[in-house]
């Protein structure tokens, strides 16, 4: 007898489907195991990364504000040394006018004589009145005038007497008229005074306190 030859044993068949379905949950489990294995890292990665920026961006502003004071301080510093150079170019600028005015002081007072003399005459009244013309818009006063109360800040007294005209010391004449230049006074008005007599005081006193009698039909009896 012959032996038949035996033949190939054949593998089962698989389904197709089972055999891809494996491969692509393999992949998907990798892909979730690496999903879940970076995720972490990368999320404390950006915490730092604004954490960073949260600071600088406060230094940032730290430093603006400084400057900002900086600045500010500047201009005030600036401002100061404005006001400051302004207030002493007007001093200056006074104080240059109130001397070249003080050097005029005794032809003015050459010029007021002249007029009450009657002798402001012709060409030298132009030239007088032009003169008195510049010192006024230059700013120059004149002050000091009869009858004022007598003030010892803006007159000097150079003659004194008692008068029952006056209530107060007063000026009743004025020998040289004072100037003044703005709040500066270059010269006192030099006046002559005079004060209530002595006792007139008492009298007066004593005539108001009658005459009050007589309105009111004498003094009160008791």
């Amino acid at each position: 007898m012959t032996e038949e030859p035996k033949g190939f044993e054949q593998e089962p068949d698989v389904p197709s489907e089972a055999g891809d379905k494996q491969p692509e949950a393999a992949a998907k489990a990798a892909g979730s195991a690496d999903e879940a294995g970076p995720a972490a890292p990368a999320a404390d990665g950006d915490a730092k990364e604004l954490t960073a920026l949260r600071a600088q961006l406060d230094q940032v502003r730290t430093a603006l504000n400084e400057r900002t004071a900086d600045l500010q301080r500047l201009q005030a510093e600036y401002q100061n040394y404005r006001r400051r150079v302004e207030r002493d170019r007007v001093a200056v600028k006074e104080i240059a006018v109130a001397n070249l005015l003080t050097g005029l002081l005794p032809v003015l007072d050459d010029i007021g004589r002249a007029r009450d003399h009657g002798e402001l005459v012709g060409g030298f009244k132009s030239v007088a009145e032009s003169l008195e013309t510049v010192a006024a818009k230059l700013g120059l006063q004149q002050f000091g005038k009869e009858g004022e109360p007598f003030d010892p800040l803006v007159h000097e007294a150079l003659m004194h007497s008692y008068s029952p005209d006056v209530t107060q010391t007063t000026c009743v004449q004025i020998l040289q008229p004072g100037y003044r230049i703005g709040e500066r006074n270059l010269r006192p008005a030099r006046v002559a005074v005079a004060e209530p007599q002595p006792g007139s005081h008492a009298k007066d006193e004593a005539a108001e306190k009658k005459a009050d009698d007589e309105e009111t039909g004498g003094p009160d009896e008791g």
